[in-house]
């Protein structure tokens, strides 16, 4: 069993990032940061423009005139509807809680799910959420390499291998945080069926999912595809609605709902119902903002693509065909770790691989960049002068030790 980590991975990225950081472009910020994941964060004035346009006043009153009081526990009912509409049949409103935001749905999903007395596959690298949430809860654990050399896929000849008689819970996260690929549906269905085959729960890790950078490339949503499947969507990441902190956990099977809202009412239960009022708006607008943000992830990708050629002598990735982010391979003479402390120094922001994984080995000392927002394309210029500026440097280091 893997021991609880005492604190977040990323907390050592941000102290470096505050403490190196240089002409801020905001409280506590790099001048350029790559380290975003999300798409462009919306502002509550083109909501109401959204709201507006489509002679939606009554949403727009509802936002003026709401209550302070607590909304129900896993959410009201008008957002639960308007959620299920993202999902088939049966996906109901009764099929849907709300939590503020998927950092919290994350760990409520493995407590009501697991125990002292079960096992659980997760994936590394990946966003921490999704690996130590089954060890808080007490479930044994079992890691399995997500790697480069295998396109970043899940190797389903190992999840079969690894699963033992009281397994009950499988994590997976597609679109793929942090290498922004995504699996085959034809390997997704081999998942779904060994999981059914043992009883296996499937917490899916959808966060990215609307934002393939080809439609043809998306996946079924867990909580469509199977019975036992949980989808695990937040409005941060394809929405860029950050701020408004609302997220769901979607599922088939009526029979957990109830453990999973034991489990939150404990945590947090109530999301507010301005929270709730501004996701009606994100979600009622939803083609439009989806098709604005993809366009300025299409665009910024053409630009990460372009310096990603330029500069193939020291760095190589696994392309990203989905969500704003790439696992980037510098190989050059520093590691992750050193690269992200040289680029904090001069004011660029990038995640490292430790804030994927707790044991960095050399075939998962990646580094993470996004490229979702409209501050992208002057934050790539920055990184690529800086790998001008040291690349002759790094040459000379790199004919030393041959």
């Amino acid at each position: 069993m893997h021991a609880a980590h005492t604190e977040p991975w990323s907390k050592k990225h941000k102290r470096v990032t505050r403490d190196k950081r240089v002409t801020r472009a905001g409280a506590g910020g790099l001048r350029h940061n790559l380290s975003n994941s999300y798409a462009q964060p919306l502002t509550h004035a083109e909501l109401v423009q959204h709201t507006l346009a489509r002679g939606d006043h009554a949403l727009l009153q509802a936002y003026n005139d709401h209550s302070l009081g607590y909304t129900p526990n896993g959410g009201s009912l008008d957002l639960r509807e308007e959620i299920a509409k993202l999902y088939g049949p049966k996906i109901t409103a009764d099929h849907v809680l709300v939590f503020t935001g998927a950092q919290v749905a994350l760990p409520t999903a493995a407590y009501a799910l697991t125990n002292g007395h079960t096992h659980s596959i997760v994936f590394d690298p990946a966003y921490q959420s999704t690996q130590d949430a089954p060890v808080f809860a007490g479930s044994q654990v079992t890691r399995l390499e997500r790697k480069a050399s295998n396109g970043w896929q899940i190797d389903v000849a190992e999840v079969r291998a690894a699963i033992r008689e009281n397994t009950r819970f499988l994590i997976i996260n597609e679109p793929y945080n942090p290498a922004g690929t995504l699996m085959s549906a034809a390997r997704l269905h081999e998942i779904i069926e060994l999981a059914d085959a043992h009883g296996i729960y499937i917490l899916s890790d959808e966060v990215y999912r609307l934002l393939e950078h080809e439609p043809r490339d998306r996946l079924p949503a867990m909580a469509d595809a199977y019975s036992r499947g949980l989808s695990c969507v937040t409005l941060s990441k394809p929405w860029g609605a950050c701020g408004v902190s609302i997220g769901w956990l979607a599922f088939q099977d009526l029979s957990i709902r109830q453990r999973l809202v034991d489990v939150q009412y404990f945590g947090s239960a109530c999301p507010s119902r301005a929270s709730e009022l501004q996701a009606l708006m994100v979600l009622r607008a939803s083609e439009a903002i989806l098709a604005k943000n993809l366009n300025l992830i299409r665009r910024n990708f053409g630009l990460l693509e372009a310096l990603m050629g330029k500069h193939a002598q020291w760095l190589e990735w696994v392309r990203p065909t989905a969500g704003a982010i790439a696992f980037v391979r510098f190989k050059g003479p520093l590691s992750s770790n050193e690269l992200g402390e040289q680029l904090a120094a001069v004011g660029i922001g990038i995640k490292p691989a430790y804030c994927f994984t707790d044991v960095v080995t050399k075939e998962k000392d990646y580094f993470r960049v996004g490229y979702g927002e409209e501050s992208t394309p002057a934050a790539l210029d920055a990184l690529d002068a800086f790998l001008e500026a040291h690349e002759q440097e790094w040459a000379v280091r790199t004919r030393s030790r041959l």
